[in-house]
């Protein structure tokens, strides 16, 4: 074998080597969880978390306060559950379950941020409009011109007149006043598509800019679910929240965190660990 055909293999297998260090896996024995409490909301959109006379905090949210920093306590959120049960906010009918915990884990590398979602996705819903999915998991991450986005997170998005609402337009999606959601979904149909998408003056379930990438696998009744984003940017703290549907939900059937931050290689509720 020539001389020059050795040198182009050799160099070939430490490209090919340091393309797979560069895109490896995290370790995620080293990455700590933060647990994220999602919960049914029922019929509770960015109107009425804004409207005095049907939520209690928007003195507070008008005067910069968070949705996290009201409701979440001791691990868990203090919401009344009861409430958000009844047929006035849940005209459908609500879930057995209307809170659970999803486990949180962030890393990132020079190119990708890495988010990993760890959940058991609770039987008893009282929607079963997606007959493909049983499981769909979604994240969000507002821009800095979405209205009060660090504050409500992903409910600046939803509202009154969107799609599954009592009595609204059954092709009328999320949608925003100002500013923009990028997101990205993971299904659990066998060959389903990843999501990478907008929410604008319409959501679109594609042709974002992410270049997300997901994987999901089931362990008796536990959700593993791994995303892969293009890293906005060490130092930085961006917004993001979280929707489950489980139980083949579809629409506002699902769970749904408030709004949190990650931060990475900064301070935020999550943390990103860099490898």
């Amino acid at each position: 074998m020539k001389k020059k055909t050795i040198s182009t293999l050799v160099l070939g297998a430490i490209l090919t080597m340091g393309s797979q260090l560069a895109f490896a896996a995290p370790d995620w024995s080293k990455v700590p969880k933060r647990d994220v409490s999602v919960f049914h909301p029922g019929v509770t959109p960015i109107e009425w978390v804004m409207k005095k006379s049907d939520h209690s905090g928007t003195a507070g949210l008008k005067k910069g306060e968070t949705c996290v920093g009201c409701h979440e306590e001791k691990g868990t959120l203090n919401f009344n559950f009861k409430r958000l049960a009844d047929k006035e906010l849940e005209p459908k009918g609500a879930p057995v379950t209307m809170i659970y915990p999803v486990a949180v884990q962030a890393s990132y590398d020079a190119a990708n941020l890495y988010i990993r979602l760890t959940f058991k996705a609770p039987a008893g819903g009282a929607d079963k409009g997606d007959k493909e999915n049983e499981v769909k998991a979604t994240v969000m991450f507002p821009d800095a011109k979405v209205t009060q986005a660090e504050q409500v997170g992903c409910w600046a998005a939803c509202h009154m007149d969107a799609r599954t609402m009592p009595g609204a337009d059954e092709k009328k999606t999320k949608y925003t006043k100002d500013g923009s959601y990028e997101l990205m979904q993971w299904r659990s149909a066998k060959g389903a598509k990843v999501g990478d998408g907008k929410v604008t003056t319409e959501r679109k379930m594609d042709g974002g800019t992410l270049g997300a990438k997901a994987e999901g696998a089931k362990a008796g009744d536990v959700y593993t679910v791994t995303f892969t984003r293009k890293n906005p940017g060490e130092g930085k703290t961006i917004p993001f929240g979280l929707a489950i549907h489980g139980d083949h939900a579809t629409g506002r059937f699902h769970h749904v965190s408030l709004g949190y931050t990650l931060g990475i290689g900064a301070t935020g509720d999550v943390k990103a660990v860099k490898q």
